[in-house]
């Protein structure tokens, strides 16, 4: 479970991008992100994922305060909230297969991402996690023949083989056609029905955070102006983001 509150984000000499935000988030749920550019969307996944420092706020972690525990705190959210960019990066002349064991710079040591060795576990646990997102006839290919949603499934993939509890995707189907969007939406949901994985997308399409979030959260001028269920919005409620 997440708890934030009073989440507030200033750069340095700037003004505040985020200004008190609170919500909670819980396993399984799926949290659609919506705001007009620079309403300080992709600021709050990366404070969540920890890529930003927080100006104000307490964060919550598992019932822990992350903010008390020191670094171990800050590690473990690290590990457990994968931050997935709209453009993942991937190894390009890696494999999709090593791609998903090697993980992020965080995730690996260094002499794995240099390597890519990989024990059989490994091996298993990866091939597995490639297969339930529909790309094991992709696995053996090279990340840079990959399309834009097979890398997206890909770094979902990778996440998860690495312990993400938390999946922080900042537009993850900005750019893709509709199949391939319906393809990654209905994944990230399946995650969150059977596996209890939280999800939490930044979302510019508001039809598909209608058709897919359990709850949708919107921004404006960094500051949180709406939290409701996930359904059709009112022109109201349009109307403040």
């Amino acid at each position: 479970m997440i708890r934030i509150k009073n989440l507030s984000r200033k750069i340095p000499g700037g003004p505040k991008v985020l200004n008190d935000i609170s919500f909670e988030a819980y396993p399984g749920d799926f949290i659609a992100i919506k705001g007009d550019s620079g309403s300080g969307k992709s600021t709050l996944l990366r404070c969540l994922a920890l890529q930003e420092k927080w100006t104000e706020g307490t964060y919550q972690f598992d019932g822990k305060d992350i903010f008390k525990q020191g670094i171990s705190g800050k590690l473990k959210v690290r590990q457990e909230v994968a931050y997935i960019e709209e453009k993942p990066f991937l190894f390009p002349n890696k494999t999709g297969l090593k791609n998903v064991i090697i993980g992020s710079v965080s995730q690996t040591p260094a002499w794995r991402r240099w390597t890519g060795m990989m024990r059989s576990d490994d091996y298993m646990g990866a091939m597995d996690m490639i297969e339930k997102r529909g790309l094991i006839d992709k696995a053996h290919q090279k990340a840079n023949t990959l399309s834009g949603g097979e890398r997206q499934r890909m770094a979902i993939a990778r996440a998860l083989v690495h312990g993400a509890k938390v999946i922080a995707a900042d537009e993850p189907v900005a750019g893709l056609d509709p199949h391939t969007a319906d393809q990654v939406l209905t994944d990230l949901k399946a995650l969150c029905k059977e596996q209890g994985v939280i999800v939490i997308a930044v979302m510019h399409q508001g039809d598909w955070a209608e058709r897919f979030a359990d709850r949708i959260l919107g921004l404006n001028g960094g500051k949180l102006v709406l939290d409701v269920r996930g359904r059709r919005l009112t022109e109201r409620e349009k109307a403040l983001l």
